[in-house]
């Protein structure tokens, strides 16, 4: 039977606009449905928006370091309204541009909630709509909290349209967007307070880098509430109050739920289709981002793989090639490199010292030290940077960093590290002086050997 379309993506953020736009320009016939903004998490409540404020926040600390360097100025106040309003704008610019790089590349648009009625049948909007194959890339939402007083909680999307700044906030969680709106929030002038179940942030990163963030936060004037469950929620006029599983209380006037990201899997129709599904809610998929069902696709955080907006791109961008290409484009999602945009930055790629012990023998390059610029500022503020070196071949199997353009030099080493560089090569690399990044060729002396 002839279908409405060869491909149909539910989904418009960048994962799903890629598979779209790339199966298009080679030659198939495509539609994409958004229920909600296009560009998905990351372009308008992720990714994107969150490093703007992180910007924002960081001018204060400019602000004041300026002096260290002759300048009389101050950060007196700052106008959160100012700034949403600004964020706004570019978020909705990029709106427009996802929108054009999909009817550019000649996909039909719908601006509408599609579910599925049957494998090759969906419900878009007021319309039925069958093709020939589906990808579901319909990303994730805000995990909810489940304890008592939970309604007195916003979670991530909230926090990006807030109509005032708080002066007093509650941060519930110790991953990614607990640890960065943190830093946000404390850098633009609120009482924060951050309480993790975990005694440090971060749990699955390098642990000299946990023990790290745990000081700089401390350093931004973030207060930490570690090993702590939060055992409900109360609220009295505009004042909450934060019960803690140790029996003392915080009292707020926010309080921001960062407990991670879950697959938007609820209300898609994927029984009907008869897609299954992962143990936490995640739809199934094998390397080629197929489901049992033969004819639908899933990638990007609806899978609950690896949840960031480059591999996303990157699952998408194959999986069209493989159906409608010559073979999909080989990536190597082995060894990712991830940043965290906390206040310094955090950026990683590959194992840490944990995962490399396991591993076998590994020798341990750790160089801590005050960057150039706060010699001057007296900002009490540190990078830290760490090699991990396979023993045996002597690649170097783990780079990680805390501190200023963590991001930005992990990129570079990320592809030397993916690329099979020894330590070897990085010692026999000439560094740009003066420059933290020449720190990480110019470790000579290891700091131990795990893994034994």
């Amino acid at each position: 039977m002839p279908y409405d379309f060869d491909l149909f993506v539910i989904g418009g953020g960048s994962g799903g606009v890629r598979c779209a736009r790339i199966a298009a320009t080679l030659g198939a016939k495509v539609a994409v449905a958004e229920e909600r903004f296009w560009g998905g998490t990351c372009v308008n409540v992720g990714c994107v928006p969150k490093k703007l404020l992180v910007m924002a926040a960081e001018y204060g600390h400019h602000a004041a370091d300026a002096r260290g360097f002759g300048w009389d100025v101050e950060a007196t106040k700052h106008d959160w309204n100012m700034l949403i309003g600004a964020k706004n704008t570019e978020i909705n610019r990029l709106n427009s541009i996802y929108t054009k790089l999909l009817t550019g590349a000649g996909c039909t648009v719908f601006e509408a909630r599609a579910t599925f009625i049957d494998a090759h049948t969906l419900q878009v909007g007021d319309q039925k709509i069958t093709a020939e194959r589906i990808v579901i890339a319909a990303g994730g939402r805000p995990t909810a909290p489940e304890f008592p007083g939970a309604e007195h909680c916003i979670v991530s999307d909230d926090a990006f349209y807030l109509p005032e700044r708080p002066k007093r906030i509650a941060l519930l969680g110790g991953g990614y967007i607990a640890v960065e709106f943190a830093g946000i929030f404390a850098g633009l002038g609120c009482h924060v307070d951050l309480i993790m179940r975990q005694t440090l942030p971060l749990r699955g990163f390098d642990e000299d880098l946990r023990e790290g963030l745990a000081d700089a936060l401390k350093a931004n004037g973030v207060h930490l509430h570690g090993g702590n469950a939060v055992t409900s929620v109360t609220a009295e006029g505009e004042v909450k109050t934060v019960h803690l599983s140790d029996g003392t209380s915080i009292e707020t006037d926010m309080v921001f739920a960062a407990l991670g990201r879950s697959p938007y899997t609820k209300g898609l129709g994927l029984e009907a289709a008869g897609v299954a599904m992962t143990k936490s809610g995640a739809v199934h998929v094998n390397d080629q981002s197929a489901t049992n069902v033969a004819n639908i696709y899933a990638i990007g955080d609806i899978t609950d793989r690896l949840n960031l907006t480059p591999v996303a791109i990157a699952e998408g961008h194959s999986l069209a090639e493989a159906l409608y290409g010559n073979g999909p484009r080989k990536w190597d999602l082995h060894r990712v490199a991830t940043a965290v945009f906390s206040i310094p930055p955090i950026a990683t790629v590959g194992l840490t010292e944990a995962q490399a012990a396991e591993q076998g023998p590994s020798d341990i390059y750790v160089s801590r030290f005050t960057p150039m610029r706060h010699s001057l500022t007296g900002r009490g503020r540190k990078t830290l940077m760490k090699l991990i070196v396979d023993q045996a071949t002597q690649k170097v199997i783990g780079a990680h960093m805390l501190g200023e353009d963590a991001p930005e030099i992990i990129q570079g080493l990320s592809i030397a590290i993916n690329a099979g560089a020894t330590k070897g090569d990085f010692d026999r690399t000439v560094g740009i002086h003066p420059t933290a990044a020449e720190e990480f060729v110019t470790m000579r002396t290891r700091t131990r050997v795990v893994g034994e």
